[in-house]
């Protein structure tokens, strides 16, 4: 049997030596696409020598296997329709001088996307080049290295998105970039207009950078609004709440408004009264005072400027005022130390034979005589 002569045969405008090229290609690129993008992924990694040794190869060559595989399919795909020359040199528009064949659409969207992938495994890089930044930031005692990498990382992949999207304009769509980038220039002042909120918080987390009034793990106080910086992005800033729930809050609300980094203090503060009975005779009421400060002075994590006053005479109580300051400055811890405090506080009451007091009223009836000896009550 003659192969040549079968291969050469024309079917359907092509050679069958040009279907068989297609299929080959494109089995090829399935069959060898995770082995090629990871020898691929092992080159790559070589280039940053000792820079990446810190961290597992593993990890590079999983963010890198993804995007390299598609573009492998892609370039095979591409390749392997190139084999074929019917219908792809058919001409699908004609206008004056102007003639586009179906293969010059065909090569602009592989272009397209071949772009978009090579953009995404410069994108996977920058992750892998932060993983290794935060690595050797976990093991500085300072947070604000975390924080400057995190806003880093976010940084440059807006500046490659930036770059991709021109880089797409101007290869794919034949567009004068230089043109497009001066008349972004012009209608910069109208952009800046409309985009006033945003520029508002970009220009608020550069100052948080710069100020810092607070880095990741500090526990702040904005508003009315608790929780503990997890991140401090472009626009906003998320803190873990003491629900364990996620607020974010625009940058520029962090730097305009009051905000206090619990962080930083030395104490948390505890103040509260308690009602003791109208019928608590002084020198229990004395005792009860000295009996509670002295206590809270004592126990370990609570600074010795306790105070404990008699402060008022209520409507139903007599009341006195707890003050004082816990050391402990986790939030679970400071709540376990409140609690034991109250405790101790009921024991004490209950020890000297006093008693809480709740909202109550008394009615007082008088006796009274009228003119024949008949007697009765009035309020």
């Amino acid at each position: 049997m003659d192969y040549s002569a079968y291969l050469n045969t024309t079917f359907l405008g092509n050679e069958i030596k040009n279907y068989v090229l297609f299929a080959l290609i494109i089995i090829a690129g399935l069959t060898f696409k995770r082995l090629v993008s990871r020898l691929l992924s092992k080159l790559l990694l070589k280039l940053f020598g000792k820079f990446g040794s810190s961290v597992n190869a593993e990890v590079f060559i999983n963010l890198l296997i993804k995007p390299l595989e598609i573009l492998i399919l892609l370039t095979a795909l591409y390749l392997s329709i190139n084999q074929l020359d019917y219908p792809l040199d058919e001409v699908i528009f004609s206008r004056r001088d102007t003639h586009i064949k179906l293969i010059d659409v065909v090569d602009k969207v592989f272009l397209f996307f071949i772009i978009i992938t090579l953009f995404w495994v410069l994108l996977r890089i920058i992750d892998f080049i932060s993983h290794v930044f935060a690595y050797k930031a976990s093991l500085t005692e300072s947070k604000a290295d975390d924080q400057v990498v995190s806003f880093l990382k976010e940084l440059s992949k807006i500046i490659t998105g930036i770059i991709g999207v021109f880089v797409i304009m101007g290869s794919v769509f034949d567009l004068n970039v230089a043109t497009i980038i001066a008349g972004l220039g012009i209608g910069g002042i109208a952009i800046a207009l409309a985009a006033k909120e945003s520029l508002e918080n970009l220009l608020g987390s550069f100052t948080i950078f710069m100020d810092r009034p607070f880095v990741v793990g500090d526990l702040i106080r904005v508003d009315s609004i608790e929780g503990t910086v997890e991140k401090v992005g472009f626009r906003s800033t998320k803190l873990r709440t003491t629900d364990k729930t996620i607020v974010t809050l625009p940058n520029k609300k962090m730097i305009d408004g009051a905000l206090e980094n619990m962080t930083l203090r030395n104490y948390r503060r505890v103040k509260f009264n308690i009602g003791l009975t109208y019928d608590t005779k002084p020198e229990t009421l004395r005792k009860i005072n000295n009996e509670i400060s002295d206590y809270i002075n004592q126990r370990e994590l609570t600074n010795n400027d306790v105070t404990v006053i008699f402060e008022s005479f209520g409507d139903w109580s007599l009341n006195l005022q707890v003050l004082y300051l816990v050391e402990m400055m986790d939030f679970n811890e400071y709540l376990k130390i409140r609690e034991e405090i109250n405790y101790k506080i009921m024991e004490i009451v209950q020890a000297n034979g006093a008693d809480f007091a709740y909202p109550t009223s008394k009615v007082i009836h008088h006796q009274t005589q009228d003119t024949e000896g008949d007697q009765g009550f009035t309020d």
